[in-house]
């Protein structure tokens, strides 16, 4: 293999399986975007999308050696999602942080309206229900279970609700991650991407903990129109 062949199928084999340091590397550029993200920085938009361009190609299964791992085509579309989304958090944040000065938090939370929260809920139940017979007409690369198509449905369209609430500031976000985790984890393991199932579940400790920043953040402060209008 040339140079960069080997740097980018360059893993480490923990316990018998190889693991490709785009994973890695990917996974915790998530939770360094994470950790942006509970502290309101503009930064942990464009952090994320280094992360999500590398585990793009992690979770389609793009590689030179073979890593032992299946495609996950919804945990891999979700990643050019979490970029166009990204995008669109970076802009709002950005600009609302014009409006509170730089050495404020770029945006305050805020729940969900009531219509709103019945919209993202629909868009959430309705893609889980589209997005599963596409994943299962595409396939898995292997004979998959009726099942797994339905767990890479929930995660990819959650994630997308999950992200687009970030990107407005709402508290909701923090629980439509639960929600994602608590399916993600057992399929991530269970299709051997086991670097993002660990950091999943040290993930689900960060959300808990950023929920109750955010929630005290809701009680004193208002966003700013840039937020509410977006």
């Amino acid at each position: 293999m040339n140079l960069f062949e080997r740097i980018y199928d360059a893993h480490l084999t923990i316990s018998g399986h190889p693991i490709t340091w785009r994973e890695i590397l990917g996974n915790l550029f998530g939770f360094a975007s994470a950790i942006g993200g509970m502290r309101r920085k503009v930064w942990a938009w464009p952090v994320g999308i280094i992360g999500n361009a590398m585990l793009f190609t992690v979770f389609l299964g793009v590689g030179i050696t073979n890593t032992g791992s299946g495609p996950l085509f919804g945990q891999a579309g979700r990643q050019v999602f979490f970029i166009i989304t990204s995008i669109y958090g970076w802009w709002i944040w950005n600009e609302s942080r014009k409006l509170r000065g730089a050495d404020k938090p770029a945006i305050s939370p805020r729940w969900a309206t009531t219509q709103e929260r019945v919209g993202y809920l629909i868009v959430w139940v309705a893609g889980v229900l589209v997005t599963q017979a596409v994943f299962a007409k595409i396939g898995a690369g292997w004979p998959a279970e009726r099942w797994y198509y339905w767990c890479d449905a929930w995660i990819f369209v959650g994630s997308m609700v999950a992200t687009y609430a970030m990107a407005r500031g709402w508290n909701d976000f923090w629980l439509a991650w639960v929600a994602v985790d608590l399916v993600g984890v057992p399929l991530l393991w269970h299709s051997k991407y086991y670097p993002s199932a660990i950091l999943y579940v040290i993930y689900a400790g960060l959300v808990i903990y950023g929920f109750t920043v955010w929630l005290r953040a809701t009680r004193t402060e208002q966003p700013t129109p840039v937020e509410v209008a977006a």
